[in-house]
């Protein structure tokens, strides 16, 4: 430890001169401020969370491997945190914007989230994580851009179009809350909003989506899943969705009438304005696997907003298309999951890096370990509703997991005894139980689902690749079914109940992540847990690893002062994006000479 103290001291004067050379223009600065704002959607005044007075927020594009620096200002009458779904914060666990890194944001603070977009390039969204506050908004578009000597596999679109879909309930995230807490099912939403706009409806006069594009030109539509726990269908009336990206990875390119997207997904398509422009378009995000005794109460529930070419004509032609599946098909996971395993990677294609995405052969992967991840339906616990992951209902603890760590309280806070399988006895359980992760080492996740409704799972500080999904109790047989050559590679991935899939995920980054259900509903519940990965020869000697200098404390240490760390060295001479890019020049240096 001596010794890595003074290299990394002596490093300092090197680290400044190479600093020197960094154009400032490579750091992108944004400030969010999230307040409440009083909208109508779907025709009932209520409060939404908006990011700087709009709804949905803005959009934030940066450029692959520049460093990032974002105040969020939190005008909230409540605690908040906004996380970055898919950004895998190298090296920046700090700023992951969940409980278990992260301390919140009190009522009228700032806090700015620093790190460096490395090595990724694609359609993300940032989002509060804390109680329920996506359901009422709160999120806007993340979109990372290719380096201009790094160009797409694809030409140049015309144009970019954000869409955000997802359910949509009247009531409050805090009424939504009460009623979980209560032990109440949230019950049908009572609609699908389109980039926070309730549907094209000649019957109530909703304030609805128009989007306007020109004739003959290819625009890139990129599609987030934010609502709260509905798998939705996505199509464009008489136009193809040409498949080309998903959550940071070229996708072998593919044509589609409509698409499933699940909760938490984001998809990019490339869509040919190449109908007949005297006519105007539906755009429809339609529910899916509902459950089939409520399909008349659900009948209503659907997103339409309308796509025109140059001038608005008036009421598209014709009634709403229906998505082209066979009888029955909202309720047909086989064709489901035989669109979702069609989603392969581009194997020649570069993304964020110089090296091609099929480079890494994920089948060469060793010292592989397993957790089967059994999620059920929604249990009593002391006398709470609660979700679970084999058998345990997450509590998040009084402070940040790596808190813990820094203060030697580890065993007060969290226990690494996440079981690899369901609890083979007695009754489920609340605690704080981590899944302890080897940094390089790789781990096989099975989902598995035994509840009554479609789940999808997010995993933060890594993207895993999606071996197989099938129905039925997985076994070690299953593994015949997996793709073990161009499997995409993506963060956020569907389980259908009575269903699993197995992803494979590479510990490269050292951290605490955070993996949960997405559905909202069920996060809240305590469907989630947090996987420590750790390098047992730098982990706590890397400048990365240290606490930053502007973290909040919380709990037991709400009160604790943060001593000078040695990052703070940099900002002593006078210039945050300096002090940004010496934290990249530190850690490369660490990592070549020490």
């Amino acid at each position: 430890m001596a010794f890595l103290g003074s290299c990394i001291l002596c490093l300092i004067p090197f680290s400044l001169l190479f600093g020197l050379c960094f154009s400032f223009a490579n750091v992108s600065e944004f400030k969010l401020e999230l307040s409440y704002k009083t909208l109508s959607p779907l025709g009932v005044p209520q409060q939404v969370i908006a990011v700087n007075g709009m709804f949905p927020g803005p959009v934030l594009n940066v450029t692959t491997s520049h460093l990032v620096n974002v105040t969020v200002t939190n005008k909230l009458d409540e605690n908040l945190l906004i996380t970055w779904a898919g950004l895998r914060m190298r090296r920046a666990f700090w700023q992951d914007g969940v409980l278990g890194t992260n301390c919140p944001i009190p009522p009228n603070h700032s806090w700015t989230y620093q790190f460096q977009a490395k090595d990724q390039i694609g359609s993300f969204f940032y989002f509060p994580s804390l109680n329920l506050q996506r359901s009422a908004g709160g999120f806007g578009s993340f979109i990372i851009n290719n380096l201009p000597r790094v160009p797409p596999p694809f030409n140049t679109p015309y144009g970019d179009i954000v869409v955000f879909i997802g359910d949509w309930y009247k009531q409050s995230h805090k009424a939504l809350r009460g009623a979980l807490d209560n032990g109440t099912d949230l019950g049908i939403p009572d609609g699908v909003l389109i980039n926070g706009k309730g549907p094209y409806s000649m019957a109530e006069p909703f304030d609805y989506e128009k989007i306007n594009v020109v004739p003959g030109k290819t625009y890139r539509i990129r599609v987030h899943n934010v609502g709260v726990s509905t798998c939705l269908n996505f199509r464009i009336q008489n136009h193809n969705l040409f498949l080309v990206e998903t959550e940071g990875h070229y996708t072998a390119q593919q044509s589609n009438s409509s698409f499933d997207i699940h909760v938490g997904q984001s998809y990019s398509f490339l869509v040919t304005m190449n109908q007949d422009a005297n006519s105007d378009y539906y755009i429809i995000a339609s529910p899916k696997f509902m459950n089939p005794n409520q399909t008349y109460q659900w009948q209503n529930v659907i997103g339409v907003a309308i796509m025109y070419y140059s001038e608005l004509k008036g009421k598209a032609a014709g009634p709403l298309p229906t998505a082209p599946v066979p009888p029955n098909g909202v309720y047909n996971t086989s064709l489901a999951m035989e669109q979702s395993m069609s989603i392969r990677q581009d194997v020649n294609a570069r993304g964020g890096g110089l090296s091609r995405q099929g480079a890494f052969n994920y089948s060469l992967l060793s010292s592989t370990e397993l957790f089967i991840l059994r999620s059920t339906q929604p249990v009593t616990i002391d006398g709470k509703l609660r979700a679970t992951f084999n058998g345990i209902s997450f509590e998040n603890p009084g402070y940040p997991i790596r808190l813990a760590d820094q203060f030697d309280k580890s065993k007060d806070v969290y226990n690494l005894d996440f079981p690899n399988a369901m609890l083979s006895s007695g009754p489920p359980q609340i605690g704080t139980s981590l899944i302890n992760g080897t940094y390089d080492h790789s781990m096989e996740l099975i989902l598995q689902n035994n509840d009554t409704v479609v789940l999808s799972f997010h995993m933060d500080g890594h993207s895993f690749f999606v071996l197989g999904m099938g129905l039925g109790e997985w076994t070690k047989n299953s593994r015949e079914l997996y793709n073990w050559t161009d499997a995409i590679f993506r963060s956020t991935i569907q389980v259908f109940p009575g269903g699993w899939t197995a992803v494979l995920v590479y510990l490269d980054n050292v951290g605490v992540w955070n993996l949960r259900a997405e559905n909202l509903d069920r996060w809240y519940l305590g469907q989630e847990t947090y996987i420590r990965v750790v390098d047992p020869h730098v982990d706590n000697a890397t400048v990365f690893d240290r606490v930053p200098d502007n973290v909040f404390y919380c709990g037991k240490i709400e009160n604790y002062t943060n001593p000078k760390s040695l990052v703070s060295i940099a900002r002593g001479v006078g210039h945050p994006k300096l002090y940004l890019t010496l934290l990249v020049v530190f850690s490369a240096s660490i990592s070549i000479l020490c």
